[in-house]
């Protein structure tokens, strides 16, 4: 039997992240899980999130089993398992550390369009719901391990040039391309968490990836800063951002 691969993508929110689970869940041989650790995260830190107290009881909140499961047989026995994470949840006992044979990539996006699409779904944040710095700890982490730079991408490249970057992300992580990422069903998908119900609405109205976003949208004070307090770790992971370009081939 050949070896599974397991594909952990962690991503801040509101990066295109489920629009990229549509994207490898539409490959035949790829099961997909999304945000495993929130019930978790909601549990140990009561973060007012909406759906809250919904998520937490339809997950499983104990860090160690959801972990044990994420390494354990994958669903539908593909051999490909595509993990959607927010490195922003990882607030209890386990890490990145504790997925040493997972093939690890970031997905990434400007802060102030983060901050700008999460001012329309809450009230208050704070840079750590960004989740992007703990994305630089990270990538810092497996890079060291490894001795080279674990592939990152970046929400608006993918929408510039979305087959030409996912052909070069099927690359870097060591799977085969295949057409059908570039394409998926409308409406709600059968492993999507339950508060898809307030938050994919745009995903759930989509059947691709969408054009790219004209110019950055204008903040209020207080969501300017957070953006900004994000934007030296965003920096520093976009100079590693896979480009459209063919001079990195």
């Amino acid at each position: 039997m050949s070896e599974t691969i397991r594909i952990a993508m962690w991503s801040g929110p509101r990066n295109l992240s489920t629009a990229m689970m549509r994207s490898f869940g539409s490959r035949a041989d790829t099961a997909v899980s999304d945000e495993p650790f929130y019930g978790a995260y909601l549990k140990a830190t009561g973060d007012p999130q909406p759906m809250a107290d919904a998520i937490i009881e339809d997950m499983d909140c104990d860090w160690h089993s959801v972990a044990e499961e994420l390494r354990g047989d994958v669903p539908g026995g593909k051999p490909i398992w595509y993990q959607k994470h927010m490195p922003h949840h990882m607030e209890g006992p386990i890490s990145i550390a504790d997925f040493p044979d997972m093939r690890h990539a970031f997905l990434i996006r400007d802060p102030v369009r983060v901050a700008a699409s999460y001012a329309g779904k809450r009230s208050k944040i704070n840079p750590g719901h960004l989740g992007i710095a703990r994305q630089r700890e990270y990538f810092d982490l497996i890079a060291d391990k490894t001795g080279s730079a674990p592939p990152v991408v970046d929400s608006h490249t993918i929408l510039t040039s979305p087959e030409t970057v996912l052909r070069k992300l099927c690359q870097a992580i060591g799977i085969p391309w295949d057409a059908a990422m570039l394409k998926w069903a409308k409406g709600p998908h059968r492993d999507d968490g339950i508060w898809g119900a307030h938050w994919y609405d745009k995903v759930n109205a989509s059947t691709g990836f969408g054009d790219p976003p004209g110019a950055l949208p204008e903040l209020d004070e207080a969501y300017l800063k957070i953006a900004e307090e994000c934007r030296e770790d965003y920096a520093f992971l976009a100079r590693h951002a896979i480009t459209a370009g063919s001079n990195d081939e």
